[in-house]
């Protein structure tokens, strides 16, 4: 009879499946470019390292400072293969309110990885004002290779164009690590410290040595970085407040429909109570219904948010910088909540014709 009911009233179940389809979707859709974004971020800082150095008690890594010097001490050490200092910053440009800037030694392994379009690796220098472009901020700086670029207020020479698998880096710049902290103002300091452990070493070696020397600097591995960054605690909970608050409209829109359905079928839910219907089987029929509507918008959803985030992939001035991350743990989280929506949204409908007396039923008007 679930099915029976749906089927009569169809307009009536797409209503409400549309609109757990929307919470769905608008939840995927946030979780996927927020969960994306971070993502992209962590690559960044990673590179070919385990770990992060950067200050305590900051905000954002954009106000880390870590002096130099000490990547070159902790470099030093038995259990560190290899420490590169990284400088983020921000600067504007005549096009573009913000483009971001990658302080980076020469032999920082990232530009490594890239697709070089024009120049080759060799032409980024530690000791030379030559920076290189990613594809993307080439693009819209309009600058090519043996060309400058103005960046703040100086003006420097473009060595080379990479293509960078990352988002944030096709769209960066990477300079020199002296020539960014002229720039910017920051002598003599870093943002954070990528450390490489070497062979059979742990993590808890840099981590005591750092605590031990720089009690205002703190280690983390990558995966601890990621679960305690304030910044990307605020973007997942941002994500799921979003959803959330999408999920109360679609359960709005599952009581509407359900209780609809209950004031249109009195005399027959009165009926099926004559016929040896117990109040537990129309309270079973209520809520079956329900769920198979939600059921419905999940996976009306799920195509609808996948279908999205693909388009959106595919616009070109977005190209790199969208990377939506939609796991299993996401789709789980979302079917979750659409059952409990439809669960809550049925709860008065049910109750209420639960609480029909039948022979006053079959004289509803």
């Amino acid at each position: 009879m679930i099915l029976t009911n749906l089927r009569r009233h169809r307009v009536r179940t797409l209503i409400g499946a549309t609109g757990i389809a929307l919470g769905v979707a608008t939840m995927l859709s946030v979780v996927g470019l927020l969960g994306g974004a971070v993502k992209m971020f962590e690559r960044i800082l990673r590179s070919d390292a385990e770990m992060v150095v950067f200050e305590k008690n900051v905000s954002d890594l954009f106000f880390s400072n870590v002096q130099v010097e000490i990547a070159d001490e902790l470099a030093r050490q038995d259990f560190v293969k290899s420490v590169q200092p990284v400088l983020f910053a921000i600067v504007a440009t005549p096009d573009r309110p913000v483009v971001t800037c990658f302080g980076i030694r020469a032999e920082d392994g990232r530009l490594q990885k890239g697709e070089w379009l024009q120049g080759a690796v060799e032409n980024f220098r530690s000791d030379r004002d030559g920076i290189v472009l990613g594809e993307r901020a080439a693009d819209f700086l309009k600058v090519k290779l043996g060309e400058s670029v103005e960046l703040g207020q100086q003006s420097y020479p473009v060595v080379g164009v990479v293509r960078m698998e990352n988002g944030f880096e096709n769209g960066g710049v990477f300079m020199p690590l002296k020539a960014c902290q002229d720039a910017f103002h920051k002598e003599g300091v870093a943002s954070i410290l990528a450390v490489a452990l070497a062979p059979n070493h742990e993590p808890g070696e840099v981590k005591r040595w750092v605590a031990d020397r720089y009690p205002k600097l703190t280690a983390l591995e990558n995966d601890e970085f990621s679960k305690s960054y304030s910044q990307f605690k605020i973007l997942k909970t941002t994500a799921w407040v979003v959803g959330g608050c999408a999920f109360l409209l679609g359960g709005l829109s599952v009581t509407n429909t359900m209780i609809l359905s209950v004031f249109s079928r009195i005399k027959e839910l009165a009926v099926t109570r004559v016929c040896g219907f117990s109040r537990s089987q129309v309270v079973g029929m209520i809520f079956g219904e329900s769920l198979i509507v939600s059921l419905i918008g999940v996976l009306l959803g799920w195509g609808l948010s996948t279908g999205g985030l693909w388009l959106l992939r595919e616009v070109p001035a977005l190209q790199g910088y969208i990377e939506p991350r939609v796991g299993w743990q996401e789709v789980l989280g979302a079917t979750l909540l659409a059952a409990l929506t439809a669960l809550f949204g049925a709860i008065y409908p049910a109750w209420y014709a639960a609480r029909l007396k039948p022979a006053s039923a079959l004289r509803f008007e």
